[in-house]
């Protein structure tokens, strides 16, 4: 039998035992972290923004992806970019997608250029609702819509109807009051398509020309090839056409190439891509307006950030474009 006195001798030693070991199990430990573990905590605490565009087969929009990429790259510590666009400039469903996949990645931001100025909004607000920041950038968000929706989404980029109206005072100087002109738009349910051909409008309007007809390119040159090609025919006193974006400048040149009066109609575009550089050193293209495709998303980007940063009430922010023409020869 074991005597009464050692057991209680014994309890004492066992419960601090016991003790010890809870509280090594509870403490901090002194094994190193696993390698890479405090660079992936530091990352995950950088803000995720995610740029959504249109169609990344036009040039505009892979500038923009390639500035936007670069910006990053100098500021990696500040921030992670998720970007991505869709095939199809008109693919407004795909972006809608693109919207959804990004709240349910829980990013901080989105920057987002969006394909309809309508469609667009109700995923937007969603995401706003779900605490992100939503900056729009390139083509602005309906107001009616946003309205309707009681959400405010600022919108960083220029004035797309000032722009057009450069490039249309500069065309017609070239022309005579009366001339006959006709408009290649955009999308129609593209704010900025809407504005860039109230612009040209405007240019015309006040210089006295005639504006026989004004036909929807959808922003695609193939497209605009064949209005081009139609009011051509239609037309034939045509002076100068004046379209929406320069991818579709270029299907107007196509398409008065192949009509034998290249040379006879003037054609202006918008955006300064690089595929209509030599067009316009040549005269094919007699002007453009430069809204600086590889800063557009660096603006919406660095705004996105400030609002994270600061809260504050968000407000539109105008971005500058400027007309561009043919350099002047050298001697």
């Amino acid at each position: 039998m074991t005597s009464r006195s050692s057991t209680s001798a014994s309890f004492p030693a066992l419960l601090a035992a016991l003790l010890t070991l809870i509280l090594a199990g509870c403490g901090p430990s002194d094994a190193p972290s696993p390698p890479g573990a405090t660079e992936a905590a530091k990352a995950s605490s950088k803000p995720r923004v995610a740029l959504i565009m249109k169609s990344l087969a036009n040039e505009f929009f892979l500038t923009m992806e390639n500035g936007a990429r670069a910006h990053q790259k100098a500021h990696a510590a500040d921030y992670e970019l998720l970007a991505n666009g869709i095939k199809d400039e008109l693919d407004v469903a795909r972006q809608i997608d693109m919207v959804e996949q990004m709240i349910a990645q829980k990013v901080d931001a989105i920057v987002i250029a969006p394909a309809d100025s309508k469609a667009l909004v109700a995923a937007c607000a969603k995401a706003q609702a779900a605490g992100m920041v939503v900056v729009n950038i390139d083509n602005k968000f309906d107001q009616a819509v946003l309205d309707e929706k009681k959400v405010r989404i600022p919108f960083v980029g220029p004035d797309n109807r000032r722009g057009a109206r450069k490039v249309g005072d500069h065309l017609a100087k070239q022309l005579k009051p009366g001339d006959a002109v006709a408009i290649i738009d955009g999308a129609p349910n593209a704010f900025n398509a809407v504005q860039r051909q109230l612009g040209f409008a405007d240019a015309m309007a006040a210089a006295g020309m005639k504006v026989v007809t004004a036909q929807s390119g959808y922003w695609e040159t193939d497209k605009a090839n064949q209005v081009a090609a139609a009011m051509i025919t239609e037309h034939p006193q045509l002076k100068a056409l004046l379209c929406a974006n320069d991818s579709m400048a270029l299907g107007a040149v196509a398409a008065l190439r192949a009509a034998g009066k290249q040379g006879q109609v003037l054609v202006v575009g918008y955006d300064n891509i690089g595929a209509v550089q030599s067009l316009l050193k040549e005269g094919r293209i007699l002007a453009t307006a430069d809204q600086h495709a590889d800063q557009i998303a660096v603006f919406g980007i660095e705004y996105a950030l400030d609002l994270l940063k600061s809260g504050v009430a968000p407000a539109d922010k105008e971005t500058p474009v400027e007309l561009v023409t043919a350099p002047a020869p050298t001697r």
